[in-house]
């Protein structure tokens, strides 16, 4: 990481859509099977092709999304295989479960068995799971994956024999806690109702095993229709009015200190504080994305690079043609998602520490807070073992970051919330903070 630095850059990462064909039914994702678009999956060759320039562009991260791309399994592990082997130490994919379903079949335990065991020979880093909702029922029914949560959960300790720690991957809705109704989150009651939500959700992945857990920022596609990840809609389940996106993550960002000695949680605290003030109206309180400088989205339709999977008007052309030190393509805060917006926030300083000092310093003087967080981040993902999805946690490096909490207790209450949720617990459907 150090050495990308130095050279003005930040280390890189790609995120190649593998594919956008998928068998789910999620309310909240555009490419949900009953979404009447052609579907597409980058030929094997290319995807190595895409792999080698990421390699020779100093690339340290891959992630393989769909889509589902469990549904080309074979091909999948090849993938990864052909990442390691170039040099990328940080390869990355995820599943929406469906291979975990009809647990009761006396064929599951061989062939998840079969699953975990192909996936240990390869050096893959990191395996999410995605989960929608603290609740079974809400989430295999927005998922359309009946019995899918029984099947995770004798899945886990088949995947941790053989050496494999999967995080469960929240993409953050409304029904995050349980089934939404209207009633569930009145107005004025966004931030408590989240407060409430996320425990609960934390407890419930710990409860099935889950030893790592991440949060995806909302994506709904009221924000930005043109985006080339067709990763959200326009339902309601992902969209949260006005101020309630900043109420939504204030109640992460007050939840996560009492979880993260039992929980190695990746989202960053540094980061949602950026997005906080952001949303509040700072614009300048979180650091700029990196995408299209040192972070690319590749496409399953063509097969071309996207600064992201937002901003869908800018291709970029095909992956190894791109210089190897793009341009500045601007200052883009455009979005909230966390698959570059995090990384830039938390390698922000250090680029500018050695390319850009004096804004460093006016920003420690405007914003002291932000360091405190940051630092404490990067304590955090020491102790964490930078979420290596191969090693199980150290209970005791974590006990440092809190005692072991026991879930909101949403009568009684975890204290009062931090200071900047002064804004976001008054705030109505479509409205502002008070």
């Amino acid at each position: 990481m150090m050495r990308s630095i130095l050279t003005r850059s930040i280390p890189g990462q790609a995120v190649i859509q593998l594919t956008d064909h998928c068998n789910a039914l999620c309310p909240q994702c555009g490419m949900r099977q009953t979404e009447p678009f052609r579907r597409s999956t980058i030929p094997l060759d290319e995807v190595k092709r895409i792999i080698d320039a990421a390699a020779t562009r100093g690339v340290r991260a891959i992630s393989f999304t769909g889509g589902e791309p469990f549904l080309f399994f074979d091909e999948l592990a090849r993938l990864i295989e052909h990442a390691t082997s170039a040099g990328i130490p940080y390869v990355r994919t995820g599943t929406n479960g469906f291979t975990f379903m009809n647990s009761r079949h006396p064929d599951f335990t061989r062939r998840v068995t079969g699953i975990a065991e192909r996936l240990a020979k390869t050096k893959l880093y990191t395996l999410w799971i995605s989960l929608d909702s603290a609740d079974p029922a809400v989430h295999e029914s927005m998922r359309g994956l009946p019995g899918v949560i029984e099947g995770i959960e004798k899945a886990l300790p088949i995947f941790h024999a053989h050496g494999i720690y999967p995080s469960a991957n929240l993409g953050i809705n409304r029904n995050t806690g349980g089934r939404w109704t209207s009633a569930a989150i009145r107005a004025r009651d966004w931030y408590w109702h989240f407060r409430w939500a996320f425990p609960e959700f934390f407890v419930f992945v710990e409860s099935l095993g889950f030893t790592i857990v991440n949060a995806c920022y909302p994506m709904s596609s009221r924000t930005n229709a043109d985006a080339v990840y067709r990763a959200g809609t326009d339902d309601d389940v992902v969209h949260f009015p006005g101020a309630a996106r900043q109420a939504v993550y204030q109640a992460l960002f007050d939840s996560i200190p009492a979880y993260r000695a039992r929980l190695r949680i990746f989202t960053p605290r540094s980061s949602l504080h950026a997005l906080i003030l952001q949303h509040g109206g700072d614009v300048h309180a979180a650091y700029s994305c990196r995408g299209g400088r040192e972070f690319f989205f590749i496409d399953a339709r063509s097969g071309d690079a996207f600064p992201c999977g937002y901003r869908g008007g800018e291709n970029l052309g095909k992956y190894w043609e791109l210089p190897l030190r793009p341009g500045d393509t601007g200052h883009c805060r455009k979005c909230d998602w966390e698959c570059f917006r995090d990384p830039s926030e938390l390698l922000g300083p250090l680029h500018d520490l050695l390319v850009r000092p004096q804004r460093l310093a006016a920003k420690l003087v405007r914003d002291p807070e932000f360091f405190s967080l940051w630092w404490e981040d990067l304590r955090y993902y020491r102790a964490c073992g930078f979420f290596n999805g191969r090693t199980a946690p150290d209970s005791r490096k974590l006990s440092r970051f809190g005692p072991v909490s026991a879930r909101f207790d949403r009568a009684g209450g975890m204290g009062q919330p931090s200071a900047l949720a002064g804004n976001t617990l008054h705030t109505a459907e479509g409205g502002t903070g008070r």
